[in-house]
C-alpha cells in the first residue's frame, strides 16, 4: 500500500500543476518533474520485479497488490497482465487470473508463455477444451517445453481422450527423459483403460527415476491389492502414506487426476484395517466430491 499511496501523491501533485491557467505566487511553487509514460513503465517494471521477489517468500497478497498497481501504470504492456494473471492464479483467484491472462494474450498473441499460462489457468477452472486450444497454440510457437506437453496431456485426460493424453505425456518424456510425473500419469490413464499390468509398469518406471515418490508407490499398492497381492500391497501402501500423508485423502487424489476406477479401488484399499489408521478423515462434503 505504501507504493500505491506514494504514486498517487506524485500523480496528484502533477495534476495540480499541469493546468495552463495562470496561478499566483508561481515563484514559490516547487519543481515538478514531467511524468511521461516512460516513467510509469519504469516504475511498473520495478513493481513487477518486487512482486516476483515476494513470491519467493510466499507473500502472494503483497505480490498481487504490486502487480495490480503495475497494470494500472502500464496497461499497454503484456508483461504486467501476464505476471498479474500468474499471481492471481497462485493466490487462488482463478477468475481474476484468467481475465488478466486473456488481456495479456490480447496484447501479445504470439507469446508462447502467455498461451501456456492461459491454458493452464483454463484447466484449473475446469474448461479443458479451452485449455487444450491455448496450449496447442503455444506449442506451435515453442515445441521444446516438456511441462506444456504434460499440461496438454492432463487436459486430454480430463476430456477422456486417453490416446491423445498418452501421446502428449510421451512427448514430454521425449524432451525430458527423467520427467517422472509424465510417466506416472501414463499409468493413471492406463489404469482407467483397464490395463493394470501396463499401469504397474509405468509406475515402476517412475519410481526408478525417483524412488521416494509417494504417488506411484501408493498407486502400485492399490493395483497389487486389487490383484490379491495383499502383503506386498499393504507394505507399499504404508510406506507411501508415511512418505506423504496428503495421499491419504481421497479428495487430494481426485485433484491429482486419479480416475474413477483407481479411486474406487483405493477406497477399498483404504478400508483395510492396516491402512485405515493412516488415512485422512474427511468431511462429508469432500467425500461426496
Amino acid at each position: 500500500m505504501l507504493f500505491r499511496n506514494s504514486l498517487l501523491s506524485i500523480i496528484t501533485v502533477f495534476s495540480l500543476f499541469s493546468f495552463s491557467s495562470p496561478l499566483k505566487a508561481q515563484a514559490l511553487l516547487p519543481y515538478t518533474p514531467e511524468l511521461n509514460q516512460d516513467f510509469f513503465d519504469e516504475y511498473g517494471s520495478q513493481l513487477l520485479q518486487d512482486a516476483v521477489q515476494l513470491t519467493r517468500f510466499r507473500e502472494y497478497e503483497l505480490a498481487v497488490a504490486r502487480a495490480r498497481l503495475a497494470v494500472q501504470l502500464s496497461p499497454h504492456r503484456y508483461e504486467s497482465w501476464f505476471i498479474l494473471g500468474t499471481l492471481e492464479i497462485q493466490d487462488n483467484n482463478l477468475d481474476g487470473g484468467v481475465k488478466a491472462l486473456q488481456e495479456a494474450k490480447r496484447l501479445a498473441p504470439e507469446q508462447a508463455d502467455v498461451l501456456f499460462s492461459l491454458g493452464n489457468s483454463y484447466f484449473q477452472v475446469g474448461d479443458y477444451e479451452s485449455s487444450v486450444k491455448e496450449i496447442q497454440a503455444g506449442l506451435k510457437l515453442n515445441k521444446e517445453i516438456p511441462q506444456s506437453y504434460f499440461d496438454l496431456g492432463n487436459a486430454y485426460y480430463r476430456l477422456s481422450k486417453y490416446s491423445d493424453a498418452i501421446e502428449s505425456y510421451q512427448q514430454a518424456i521425449k524432451l525430458e527423459p527423467q520427467f517422472w510425473p509424465a510417466i506416472n500419469n501414463i499409468g493413471l490413464v492406463e489404469y482407467e483403460q483397464g490395463k493394470i499390468n501396463e499401469a504397474l509398469e509405468s509406475w515402476r518406471k517412475a519410481l526408478k527415476i525417483d524412488e521416494n515418490q509417494a504417488e506411484p508407490t501408493l498407486a502400485i499398492a492399490v493395483a497389487l491389492y486389487r490383484q490379491g497381492k495383499r502383503e506386498e500391497a499393504l507394505n507399499l501402501g504404508q510406506s507411501a502414506l508415511k512418505m506423504d500423508n496428503s495421499y491419504g485423502s481421497m479428495a487430494f487424489l481426485k485433484e491429482n487426476l486419479w480416475g474413477d476406477k483407481l479411486l474406487e479401488d483405493t477406497r477399498k484399499f483404504f478400508a483395510n484395517p492396516e491402512i485405515a489408521p493412516l488415512v485422512k478423515k474427511e468431511t462429508p462434503e469432500k467425500t461426496a466430491e
